[in-house]
């Protein structure tokens, strides 16, 4: 089953006094506040405009909204559901983008491939890292590796 993604913007517009109420698609009332959302081509109250998700008003959290499954998304729950941060700089796997990962510069990984990829010990938080020619290493590889290059660090 192919679910397909579509992407709206969201225009705020002015109610004009002299104009018939339109119907909310939210909620089916009129509305008669003083501004209404127009996406999807149909009309919202502010407040009915809402991410199905985190229920975060789309008409605040910028100017596009993501439909999908049935589901009204915020960019971020549409990211988190649907979308995939890449692949693990380690193991070049998919990394879907719902899963907590571990960047370094440009690199994504999962958490469990973010080692020192010689030793393969793991980090934990506050562990210092080094990421030399595209490989993340420890603070022990990485000395072993400049004293064999013929250069020492500088220990302060």
């Amino acid at each position: 089953l192919l679910l397909s993604c579509y992407i709206s913007g969201i225009q705020m517009l002015s109610v004009q006094p002299d104009t018939k109420p339109k119907g909310c698609a939210g909620c089916n009332r009129k509305i008669k506040d003083r501004y209404l959302l127009k996406a999807l081509d149909k009309y919202w109250h502010e407040d009915c405009l809402k991410c199905a998700c985190c229920d975060c008003r789309l008409g605040e959290v910028g100017s596009t909204l993501y439909t999908k499954a049935n589901l009204i998304l915020c960019r971020r729950d549409y990211l988190r559901l649907f979308g995939v941060t890449g692949n693990c700089a380690a193991c070049s796997k998919l990394i879907p983008a719902f899963e907590m990962v571990m960047r370094a510069k440009d690199n994504v990984y999962h958490l469990d491939c973010f080692a020192c990829q010689l030793c393969n010990q793991r980090f934990c938080v506050g562990d210092k890292f080094f990421l030399k020619n595209n490989m993340i290493l420890c603070q022990t590889d990485y000395e072993e590796g400049l004293m064999k290059e013929g250069y020492a660090p500088q220990v302060r």
